[in-house]
């Protein structure tokens, strides 16, 4: 992953695409693999997590909400409070079947994690 020094709160999509996703513990859950945008606000309501699979064979996506994640400089990535079991039952989706982030799905997906 390619990171860059900026004073700046910001940072390009491609930048936070396969950063690494930890858990509280510190063991590595998966890699960012896609931003879902909200069309009207802008702001990004969910990191499309890679889990499982080997060598991007058989993985799944798992939509986590952006306010869950939380940079740790000391990782060089981000670091959720959800662990392997939690994850397990996650609201996911196969690469090549992307859900409709509608409503409904955008709810699923909110009260799974209790938001």
């Amino acid at each position: 992953m390619a990171t860059t020094t900026s004073t700046h709160d910001v940072i390009s999509s491609d930048k936070v695409e396969g950063t690494t996703v930890y858990n509280a513990a510190g063991e590595k859950l998966g890699t960012i693999d896609d931003l879902m945008i909200d069309k009207v606000s802008g702001q990004v309501r969910y990191a499309v997590m890679e889990f499982g699979g080997f060598l991007g064979m058989g993985t799944d996506r798992y939509p986590v909400p952006w306010s869950m994640l939380k940079y740790d400089t000391a990782q060089d990535g981000y670091v959720v409070p959800i662990d392997n079991s939690q994850l397990e039952g996650a609201p996911k989706y196969a690469d090549e079947s992307p859900p409709m982030y509608d409503d409904t799905y955008n709810t699923r997906i909110n009260q799974y994690y209790g938001l």
